[in-house]
This record gives C-alpha cells, structure tokens and sequence, in this order.
C-alpha cells in the first residue's frame, strides 16, 4: 500500500494540521511516512500545501509530480493541483471558495459540503476536521483511532478540551462521503 496526498488551500484553514495528524496516524499504524508542507511568506491568507505519502515500504523521495489523491480548498489550489492527480485517483473539494469546478473525468471528484458542516456544528475551526474525516472516509488509509491519538499528539495540552468535538467533527466528514 503506499497513497501519495496532497492537502492544499488557504493558510489559516488547518491544511498543515491535516497533514501533520495524517503523518502522525501513518507512524502510529506502523507505516512509513513523509510530511512535507509549502507555505508562501503570509502564514495567514496565503496559499499553503502539505505533501503526505504513507507507505507500507521504504519511501525513495517526498517530492512527487502526481498523486494518488488532492484535496483542494481553494481555487488557486484546483487549478494548480487537478491535472496532477493520476488517473483512476480522487479530488476531494469544498465548492465554498471554488469559481470552477473540477473538469476531468479520468478520476474520481467528490464534492464535500464542508463549511456548510462547520457552520451547522457551530464551530467554523471544525472546518479541517471534517475535511480530514471525508479523506479518511473516501481512503480510509489510517485507522480513526491513530487519527485520534495524532490530533492529541498535536493539539497543544491547553486545546485537549477539544477532542471531543475535534473527533465529532472528523465523524461528521466520513458521514458526508458515506454514500
């Protein structure tokens, strides 16, 4: 098994984190992992990325042209990222923030009502935790419990108040892909 990931939108929407917990849940289900983010110089508002490969076998290099599957929040991110995701792979998006929308048909697009799900927890921060939890419910690549100990591990002490919705959050993102 090896899946090559790439999360990208705007700095400020947890895409980093995503990566981050993602990497994490790799190490804790015993899989080899890179982790390899791109931010422009404004942390916040800026275009950001994060690269993941999680692999059952070594990983010769975290630099990649293609990948197995995209997450796109943005419409800077679509237009960079949809020709490089490899046929027969997935593009997972929010349309809250796309003008166009994905054009190819050699893979799979799936369309994830995301904000919508934030707004309606009450709690826009929820917002990359529900995009996380549609990723794991389209490739369920790591096990929720690994995703779980991995937000722990990277929620500063004085946030863990908040797994309980963090994980209520993720939940609500695998429901949406459901079907």
């Amino acid at each position: 098994m090896k899946e090559e990931i790439i999360i990208s939108g705007f700095g400020g929407q947890g895409v980093l984190s995503m990566g981050k917990i993602l990497a994490y849940a790799g190490l804790m289900n015993n899989l080899e992992v890179t982790w390899m983010p791109a931010y422009g110089p404004e942390q916040r508002g800026g275009t950001a990325n994060v690269t993941v490969i999680l692999s059952d076998t070594p990983i010769s290099s975290p630099v990649l042209d293609t990948y197995d599957t995209a997450v796109v929040l943005n419409q800077q991110s679509l237009d960079k990222f949809e020709s490089k995701v490899k046929p027969g792979g997935l593009l997972i998006y929010d349309a809250y923030g796309i003008h166009r929308r994905p054009e190819r048909t050699d893979i799979i697009v799936r369309e994830i009502p995301a904000m919508d799900a934030a707004v309606e927890m009450g709690n826009s921060k929820t917002y990359n935790m529900i995009v996380l939890g549609a990723i794991l419910g389209m490739k369920p690549v790591v096990d929720v419990d690994a995703v779980l100990r991995g937000l722990k591990k990277t929620l500063p002490e004085r946030h863990h108040h908040l797994l309980p919705l963090n994980e209520q959050a993720i939940r609500r993102g695998m429901d949406l892909v459901k079907n």
